[in-house]
């Protein structure tokens, strides 16, 4: 089932106890920043306000026990995409996400897929479908997906993980 325009974000707001995604790209073409990106990239520096929305949906998410949190598996050197993306996560982590990196700069893929998703409340999974450019062709709500498999990638993907602050520090 598609989750596009107005039915992603009902569905995305309702989980109940934890929300998971799996980054795996360098770049996205996400409409809404590319002003925001051409700004970053100009001066290296990115100012988000409190009342972003996101911002706002992860402190609510947070206030009411909800647990928000993803790894982004990367190699180096960042992209300019990842080096603006970072930027974001810091404000991101103050919100109360829970943000991880995962680095494989020089290792294998510990059996990783190579596609995002969301997993939502370890039962519901949203194939995240991308363009090769990074623009987003959709959101696919798994009608019957491999539960167990996607918790293996998800816990997987947090064990071998760093927060991101003690990345960025590093």
């Amino acid at each position: 089932m598609l989750l596009d325009g107005e039915s992603w974000r009902p569905f995305f707001d309702s989980f109940e106890r934890e929300a998971f995604r799996l980054e795996t790209r360098s770049s996205y073409a996400m409409p809404g920043e590319d002003e925001e990106f051409q700004e970053f990239l100009a001066t290296g520096e990115l100012h988000i306000p409190a009342d972003d929305p996101w911002l706002v949906r992860v402190r609510n998410y947070r206030a009411t026990g909800r647990w928000i949190g993803r790894v982004h598996v990367l190699t180096r050197p960042l992209s300019d995409y990842l080096r603006f993306e970072f930027a974001a996560y810091a404000y991101n982590v103050e919100a109360g996400e829970d943000i991880r990196i995962l680095d494989l700069t020089g290792r294998e893929n510990p059996g990783l897929p190579e596609q995002d998703f969301w997993m939502f409340d370890s039962a519901k999974v949203v194939d995240m479908k991308y363009r090769s450019d990074g623009t987003q062709l959709g959101r696919d709500l798994l009608e019957d997906p491999d539960l167990e498999q996607y918790r293996r990638w998800r816990d997987l993907a947090l064990s071998l993980s760093v927060p991101f602050t003690e990345y960025g520090a590093a």
